[in-house]
């Protein structure tokens, strides 16, 4: 049986703990992206990807398990309830941010990748994906609070 949270919800304490890092990870991407603008470009290039990183880790212990547990044996036959929507759509653009992200990393950060598929135009590439990323914490917001927030 899994411990309730402490958020006073009906999330599990792993539940309430991977939503507080997530929105923490999101005010790490800002402070990242400010270590960018004040050309401090290797301590953003670590805090980036150390963020990239743990959600990774994230994904794969707590939202993936959860996920198939949860939402997948119900789809698509309840794709139109508003919880399922929810975490579809959150599952969903969240992975493509997150392979966005580890793009990122390889790309810009590495010499794994050849030449030609490393990123030239690290502006544009890093500010969408952390828009995207804001927008998907957003979802998952709204999806922890859709499936676990008891409303009056």
């Amino acid at each position: 049986m899994q411990e309730t949270g402490f958020l006073e919800t009906a999330a599990s304490r792993t539940a309430d703990i991977t939503l507080l890092l997530e929105m923490g990870m999101g005010a790490g991407l800002f402070a990242g992206a400010w270590l960018a603008r004040a050309g401090r470009i290797r301590y953003h290039a670590a805090c980036q990807a150390v963020i990239v990183l743990l959600n990774l880790a994230l994904i794969g212990w707590t939202m993936l398990p959860a996920f198939r547990g949860q939402v997948l044996p119900q789809l698509p036959g309840r794709i139109g309830r508003p919880h399922y929507a929810l975490a579809a759509a959150h599952a969903s653009l969240g992975s493509i941010v997150e392979f966005a992200g580890l793009y990122i990393l390889l790309a810009a950060g590495t010499k794994i990748l050849p030449e030609k598929l490393r990123i030239k135009r690290y502006r544009l590439w890093m500010r969408s994906v952390l828009a995207a990323w804001w927008v998907v914490l957003f979802l998952g917001i709204v999806t922890y609070a859709r499936w676990y927030v008891r409303w009056p």
